[in-house]
């Protein structure tokens, strides 16, 4: 049978009326349902269904009673952060990480292994199906709290068509996810690894509240995720936001994705690290030794240090040149050593006639490295506490 426009539309306003209680609960903790009515500018009736009903999902409970302004005194109602959960899966170029956080995004649980190479992504997913299942098993969580599991990934991917169509990285095209959800058991969403960064800066990071902002993900490559107006944004083919694709030196290195002088191959962790190991004739360094180094005044570290901020920055002018945001967020490993802010800040504020420091604010991450497997894990709560698709 089909649905009638008018039963349609009274289904939207009920989704929407449930998913902004909720998400006045889960800021306020707990209220009564004449507070929620009045904030909300919805009838005392429909907050009473709504809550009813989340009450009996055990999402929400009933906390005792407020003080009366006359008449019976109003029952207090409680968001319950760990009533359902969700996993965030993260990959990088050599490992997976898993974490299971509760509705609060705090990380209940995380674990790690080692991979090398994803050609064959049905063994990794089988893999990260026997470490959920022993999460769940160890926490004595019933799977069917699980909201379901989000992937990180690095590189192109179209989320409504569970594709992660291109990871220059990690060497592999065309990875359908739709069938994973039988593996797993649980529903699955995908993200570029950036946007879903970006995503958790804007519910949970220093990005709050902040509607036009670039999240520059620095790890082994660089990503970006756009955010327009609290949207994600995309572009037609889902590719937006390949900064780190765009070329900074002609006829450069040669990178994976085809192309030569991508900005990623001089300002990414990799390039920070290979080029001081070069410089200093070492091998496996890591992003701590090399600012351990710096504060010992190392010349190569120096040298290596100052060329490294030369090309972020002028990747970053361009982002500022091209898009105009209110905010540039810095996120990834690099972002735990914040001493590097005013330094980049400096060359990328070079006098010129577009824009000044006034203009924009730079920004270190807050999430640091958790910023894109909180924003994994914040995938499947959409559904829950999102009235729309939060894409563009």
């Amino acid at each position: 049978m089909m649905l009638s426009l008018n039963s349609v539309d009274q289904e939207t306003i009920k989704d929407s009326n449930r998913k902004r209680i909720l998400q006045l609960l889960s800021k306020k903790r707990e209220s009564t349902k004449q507070e929620i009515a009045k904030e909300l500018e919805i009838s005392i009736p429909t907050v009473t269904t709504n809550i009813n009903t989340l009450i009996e999902e055990g999402i929400l409970e009933e906390a005792g009673v407020a003080e009366s302004t006359g008449g019976r005194k109003p029952v207090i109602v409680r968001f319950l952060p760990n009533s359902r959960y969700s996993f965030g899966v993260d990959f990088s170029l050599t490992s997976v990480r898993i974490a299971l956080t509760n509705l609060d995004s705090e990380i209940i649980y995380e674990t790690s292994f080692k991979m090398e190479g994803f050609a064959n992504m049905s063994e990794v997913i089988r893999k990260i199906e026997g470490i959920t299942k022993d999460i769940l098993k160890q926490k004595n969580i019933s799977a069917d709290k699980v909201l379901g599991i989000g992937f990180s990934l690095p590189g192109t991917v179209n989320e409504e068509e569970m594709l992660l169509e291109m990871a220059p990285n990690l060497k592999i095209k065309n990875i359908s996810f739709k069938a994973f959800d039988d593996i797993l058991e649980l529903p699955v969403y995908i993200e570029n690894e950036a946007n879903a960064a970006a995503l958790a800066e804007l519910s949970l990071g220093i990005a709050k509240q902040m509607r036009n902002l670039v999240y520059v993900s620095i790890t082994k490559g660089i990503g970006t995720g756009i955010v327009i107006q609290d949207y994600l944004y995309k572009g037609k083919n889902k590719r937006a936001g390949e900064f780190g694709h765009m070329t900074v030196v002609a006829d450069g290195k040669q990178c994976n994705c085809g192309k030569k002088g991508c900005w990623e191959l001089y300002a990414s962790d990799r390039a920070l690290i290979e080029q001081f190991n070069k410089k200093a004739g070492k091998t496996n360094t890591s992003l701590q030794e090399i600012f351990e180094a710096l504060k010992k005044d190392d010349p190569n570290a120096k040298a290596v240090w100052q060329e490294y901020l030369n090309y972020l920055a002028v990747g970053i002018q361009n982002i500022i040149l091209i898009l105009d945001p209110h905010y540039i967020v810095i996120g990834g490993e690099i972002s735990q050593y914040e001493e590097m802010l005013e330094p980049l800040k400096e060359k990328i504020f070079i006098e010129n006639n577009f824009y000044s420091a006034n203009d924009i604010k730079i920004m270190i991450s807050t999430l640091k490295a958790n910023a894109s497997i909180l924003g994994a894990s914040l995938l499947p709560l959409q559904k829950l506490f999102f009235i729309r698709g939060k894409i563009i």
